[in-house]
This record gives C-alpha cells, structure tokens and sequence, in this order.
C-alpha cells in the first residue's frame, strides 16, 4: 500500500517501508484456490496481529532497560487502557515514531496541540467521542448515503490497511481482509489514485485477483464503493467501503458530494486523533518507562 500514509499526522514522522508478504490481496501461492482454508487465515492474521506488538516490546526493552518482554506488554497494555487506544494502534507507534532524544525527559518537548476539527452530518458524534465512535459513525453516516446495510472501515497501521469496523459482512470476509496490503483491491486502487472508486461489478471487475473477488462475492456483495478517509496533506490515512447486493449504477453527485465530505472530515479528524490522544499515550509511556528505568 505504497500511497497509504503510515501516520495520520500531516507533518508527523515517517514511516518505515515493509516487505511484501503473502496477504489478504492475493491466494496463497500460485495455481492456489480461490478460497482461503481458515486455518490459514487464522494463522495470517495472528502473525501480522503479533508482528507490530512484539517489535514494540523490543523497542521498549531496549530504550528502557525493562526486564523482560512481559514487563514491555504490561506497559503497552496499561497506556493503551488509559488512553482507550488499541494495542495494536499504540505499538505501532512505538515503532514508527522516531525516538525521542537520550534520557530527554518529554517525547515531544515542543508539541502543538491542534485544535479538534468538525465532524459534520456523523449520528450521534460528540465532543468526548473515542475514535471507535467516530469510525462507527462514519460507517454508518457512508452506509445511510449509499443506501446498503454492508461495509467497512480500514485504518493504516503497520504498513497495511487494517479492519478497524465492519457491518453486514460474514466472517469470511472480515478474516480474509482483515490485513490488506496487496494492490489488487478497489480500497487499494483508491488509496493509490487518491480518489473515490466504484466497482460497478465485482464479478467481471479486472482490478481484483480470484481470491478477492470471491471473498466478495460470496458475502453476498456484488458492487462496491470505496471513499478514502484523507488529512490536511490529501493523503490516505484509511478507507470505507460500502458493498452493495446487486451491480451498481452511478451513484449521484450528491452522494458523492457528501461522501467525499465524510472522508475529508473523518480523515482530518483521525490525524487531530494521532496528534493528540495518542501522542499524549506515548509522552506517558515514556514517563513510565524512565521511571522505571531510573528505579
């Protein structure tokens, strides 16, 4: 996912580049069926869940002197509790936010804190709403636009997009993209040009490998919308998709309108997100880290 941003911050740091791997774009191996055997999937989707928390622990063992990688997980944990931010989301930074200086006291000794942006026409949005309420509510404000009960949310993390929220979609959909990071998608494809994508057709659509378009295709999705959740910068930072029973038509200039709205909204609102509730995670991890580096 080369033009998904890592971070949602506009002027935050840069993230590493990750290898390819097989994943939730492509069959496992070539001539391989188009349905994944869930074992498989099961033990993809471990090993990416894993993979960003076991680099964070190992970031923290080494910077904080801790005694072990369970003491690293007990940190994690209890600053992604405090902060009601995910695991996952909060390793992620660990590893992806450059270090903050040798024994500096503060991470981020000249942050700004942005102000919060509007969320406009999102049911049920509040000032003190988590991220988890806001990304249900942009689902739900994208599916009430689209006029289908069948979607879902992805958030970059770690190098791909991850499934954050979902709605109307079996299990097998929801395990098989559950981590994205092939170019043979119409999220991927959306994120790359920076735009809204139709797929008027999932069954004959070219952009889509055998694996994927049967993931899709047997939910009982046969056309899809995807709008792509963009900061300040105009850059990706997630995508909703709706997914549709039938083959779709062109959808209004209204509803784009208002799509694209959404999408500049939330996504703004994800990087307001990341410049401060988690920002302010990783300060007090590093705080609690030194504490107990210096006993």
């Amino acid at each position: 996912m080369s033009q998904l941003s890592q971070h949602p911050a506009e002027d935050g740091p840069r993230a590493e580049t990750s290898a390819p791997v097989p994943g939730a774009g492509s069959a496992s191996g070539e001539g391989a069926a188009p349905r994944w055997r869930q074992d498989d999937l099961d033990v993809r989707n471990r090993r990416y869940g894993h993979a960003g928390v076991a680099r964070a622990e190992g970031v923290l063992l080494e910077r904080y002197g801790l005694g072990s990688t369970d003491e690293a997980f007990a940190l994690l944990r209890g600053v992604s509790q405090r902060f009601n931010i995910k695991l996952s989301t909060l390793a992620d930074a660990v590893v992806r936010t450059p270090a903050p200086d040798h024994d500096a006291r503060l991470w981020f000794p000249r942050r700004v804190r942005p102000a919060r942006p509007a969320l406009r026409g999102l049911p049920g949005e509040g000032n003190g709403a988590g991220q988890g309420a806001v990304v249900k509510a942009a689902l739900h404000r994208v599916l009430s636009v689209t006029q289908t009960p069948m979607g879902n949310v992805q958030l970059a993390e770690g190098g791909r997009l991850r499934m954050a929220r979902h709605a109307g979609l079996n299990k097998y959909f929801t395990d098989f993209f559950a981590f994205v990071d092939a170019p043979t998608t119409s999220c991927a494809q959306a994120a790359a040009q920076r735009r809204q994508v139709t797929v008027r057709d999932v069954a004959t659509a070219e952009v889509f490998d055998e694996a994927s378009r049967h993931a899709i295709l047997q939910t009982g999705s046969r056309a899809s919308h995807s709008v792509p959740l963009v900061n300040r910068a105009g850059v990706p930072i997630g995508m909703i998709s709706s997914h549709h029973e039938r083959p779709l038509t062109d959808l209004t200039h209204a509803q784009l309108a208002a799509l694209r709205q959404t999408g500049h909204d939330v996504g703004r609102w994800l990087a307001w997100h990341w410049n401060t509730v988690v920002l302010d995670a990783l300060e007090h991890l590093h705080t609690t880290g030194r504490r107990g580096a210096h006993g």
